[in-house]
């Protein structure tokens, strides 16, 4: 019986099922408030989870993607990477800008946290340093996240220098492993959201929906930005053209299907499609595409650093300009750990929380509200993602034809034969 139930359960998509969830918690919030102390144990549940398997994560994500990283033979790949990091850098800038113009503030327990705000940049860079140097062990018991994120960098690389295929295929099926495991509490999020939203509405009433709108509507008109305005802008500043035929194409060709297939991985092969018909080095985007992937994370970027200033403004914590520029660079490193993930951009949220001093406890509150609002949020995130794979593929190595003198207007339109 719970086998058939089970299976049933699983033939529903997750957004689904996270949708169903979110109006039941509003529905009990509203009309059974006796029953919410109840249902509140899920939401507790799922966020304590999330609070013990992330640190792990993030160790393990990073430091696998640093040990398989290849070295040399690969020159054609330096401006597209280029392209992947300033497209993912400047979303977080687009997020930060729309996150002063429009703040935010969410409602979150934090009777009981203990807040250590920093008081300016000269802080924020002392605390930086000293988490990076944290203990390994310490920093994992802790959830001192940039330390884990720092020294995931340094022990990654140093498995790439030392160990052999063994050990690194090894520390790759440790890495499906743990990710198996995230998706596997991933699974409980439609219980974990019925808990948290129905706790919210209850505490606060319904200005708690007022605030998950508000947050969700800085990050929509964010990735629109970047989509719309700062991408175009990138490839005109590169290949001297009207960047917008090429930009309708990737958003049009890829970032639909991203959109419902909420899944960058999952779009590669409609991403390598689009490339042939743009007539690109299949020599190039073979490697580039499944690379954006894992690292083309602008969607992510503005996801951790809207939520971040987000608890930020919560807690009273002003953040000057050198401080929020110091996020969109914690944003564009965490991003590119982001990928391979269900909510992944969501449980890289504590490492920008922690250059505030927000403690782990109100940075898993803040990635629980994410997953309130990630029935849509996480589509476009997505879409923005994807269809920038094709899009600075294409911007390389068109740029290099315009320097050549051989770009034509015809080259930015798909072919309609492949």
């Amino acid at each position: 019986m719970f086998r058939k139930f089970a299976a049933i359960i699983n033939e529903v998509a997750l957004i689904k099922q996270i949708a169903v969830g979110l109006v039941i918690g509003i529905l009990l919030a509203l009309y059974v408030p006796k029953v919410v102390p109840v249902v509140t144990i899920f939401g507790d549940l799922f966020v304590k989870a999330l609070k013990g398997v992330a640190p792990v994560l993030v160790f393990f994500l990073v430091m696998n993607a640093m040990a398989k990283k290849k070295s040399g033979g690969e020159a054609n790949m330096k401006p597209i990477i280029g392209l992947y990091v300033i497209g993912t850098f400047f979303a977080s800038l687009v997020g930060v800008s729309l996150s002063f113009l429009a703040p935010t503030t969410l409602h979150l327990q934090v009777a009981d946290a203990k807040l250590n705000p920093p008081s300016g940049i000269v802080e924020v860079l002392h605390n930086l340093i000293l988490s990076v140097v944290d203990n390994p062990i310490a920093a994992l018991l802790h959830a001192n996240y940039i330390g884990i994120l720092a020294w995931a960098v340094v022990f990654g690389i140093a498995m790439n220098m030392a160990a052999n295929e063994t050990t690194k295929n090894a520390l790759d099926d440790v890495a499906k492993a743990i990710t198996l495991v995230v998706k596997w509490v991933i699974h409980f999020a439609p219980l974990g959201i019925m808990g948290l939203v129905a706790t919210s509405i209850s505490d606060s009433g319904l200005s708690a929906i007022s605030s998950y709108i508000h947050l969700l509507a800085v990050l929509i008109s964010s990735y629109f930005l970047v989509a719309l305005v700062m991408n175009p802008l990138i490839v005109y500043f590169n290949i001297r053209r009207n960047p917008y035929p090429l930009v309708w194409a990737t958003i049009r060709e890829s970032g639909v299907y991203a959109f419902f297939t909420r899944s960058s991985a999952a779009n590669i092969p409609v991403n390598m499609a689009l490339c042939k018909r743009l007539g690109l080095n299949p020599d190039t985007y073979a490697i580039s595409i499944p690379l954006g992937a894992t690292i083309n994370m602008a969607g992510a970027s503005i996801t951790i650093s809207v939520l971040a200033l987000a608890a930020a403004n919560t807690l009273g914590i002003h953040v000057d300009m050198p401080t929020a520029l110091l996020l969109c660079i914690v944003s564009t490193v965490g991003a590119c750990g982001a990928s391979g993930v269900a909510g992944g951009s969501l449980l890289l949220i504590p490492v920008a929380c922690a250059s505030f001093g927000i403690s782990n406890d109100i940075a898993m509150q803040v990635v629980g509200v994410g997953f309130i609002i990630s029935v849509l949020e996480d589509a476009c995130e997505t879409a923005l993602n994807s269809s920038s794979d094709v899009l600075f593929t294409a911007t390389a190595e068109f740029a290099e034809r315009a320097k050549e003198g051989t770009l034509k207007s015809e080259d930015l339109v798909p072919r309609n034969n492949i």
